[in-house]
């Protein structure tokens, strides 16, 4: 049987009337379609020729292929490496599958269901989900400025996954045992300026201290910003010693705002997370910062497609160190 020429078949789907569904339908087979050179082309393209990851020396020279990339041996150490060697990337296999796997990532999929859509095992959708998440979570907002609302929510402190638990197992996630925020609860500090930028921290187990404060906000923050918060003590604490300007919002007697001074955009957000958080059943605490910096990617809508998605990744190499140790 002779095969269709593509021109043939594109006039073909032109003529044709097509409904939602049958829309809806060809867009999913189109984009369950993926060419191996894709994303080897996305990888060569967003690179280019690396300086050493090993040493930082900008003279290299090429060095053959392998696994379809590129590899440069550096002229100093004398050691080879390729385009994903320093990233999260590095030694991931089926390189065909990346762009699908991120499209699900885009559109919020569990590890079974993206798994299926991508034809990996579910295993691998786990690593890939947390390989490609630490490096596109870089892409974040180094400062934020003018008026910033800052506020922390907690979560249950989670080892789902954990073959040795530190302490007796709860049953389907439990509660916990003692009544208020306390060591058993996980701390997610998020600061958010006006303009819509966003910044999340895990600062650890139980309420949030002042030092916590000054270690995660006072990098991000200028000097000239108006700090808003509710009426905890660290805050304004924090807020005197680093000289900020600073107002709070008294949310616990029912004070929601004060004309422009209120945290609503920064609870809103956490809304927002933990509803999304909802379908992944739990999630471990140890990776709790790459589900809040998943969601901060979606909300920011920056990296909206799998390529900007992978590019950011690649533009990440110190994250690999940091994953691993």
């Amino acid at each position: 049987m002779r095969s269709m020429p593509f021109d043939d078949l594109f006039a073909a789907l032109e003529r044709l009337s097509l409904g939602i569904d049958d829309l809806a339908r060809l867009r999913h087979w189109l984009a369950s379609i993926a060419h191996p050179g894709e994303c080897l082309a996305v990888i060569a393209g967003a690179v280019g020729t690396p300086p050493c990851p090993h040493c930082a020396c900008p003279r290299v020279h090429r060095c053959g292929h392998a696994s379809g990339l590129q590899r440069f041996r550096c002229c100093r150490c004398r050691r080879s490496y390729n385009a994903l060697t320093g990233t999260p990337l590095a030694r991931l296999r089926k390189k065909e599958q990346w762009l699908p796997y991120l499209q699900c990532l885009l559109e919020s999929r569990t590890v079974r269901d993206a798994a299926t859509v991508t034809g990996v095992h579910r295993t691998t959708s786990f690593r890939w989900r947390h390989r490609f998440l630490p490096g596109a979570m870089h892409e974040r907002p180094a400062r934020l400025s003018a008026i910033v609302e800052a506020d922390e929510t907690y979560l249950l402190e989670s080892q789902k996954g954990s073959r040795h638990l530190t302490r007796p197992p709860r049953r389907r996630g439990g509660v916990a045992r003692h009544r208020g925020i306390n060591r058993e609860h996980d701390c997610l500090l998020v600061a958010r300026d006006r303009s819509g930028h966003t910044l999340d921290f895990h600062t650890g187990r139980g309420p949030v201290t002042a030092s916590q404060l000054a270690r995660c906000l006072g990098p991000v923050l200028a000097q000239d910003v108006l700090l808003i918060s509710d009426a905890a003590l660290a805050y304004r604490t924090f807020a005197a010693k680093a000289g900020l300007s600073h107002e709070a919002v008294n949310v616990k007697a029912g004070v929601r705002a004060r004309g422009a001074l209120h945290i609503q955009n920064v609870n809103g957000w956490h809304s927002r997370f933990k509803t999304w958080l909802l379908r992944f059943r739990g999630v471990a605490s140890r990776y709790l910062v790459h589900y809040s910096g998943w969601q901060r990617i979606l909300d920011d809508r920056y990296l909206t497609t799998p390529t900007l998605l992978l590019r950011a990744a690649l533009r990440c190499r110190q994250a690999a160190r940091t994953l691993h140790n």
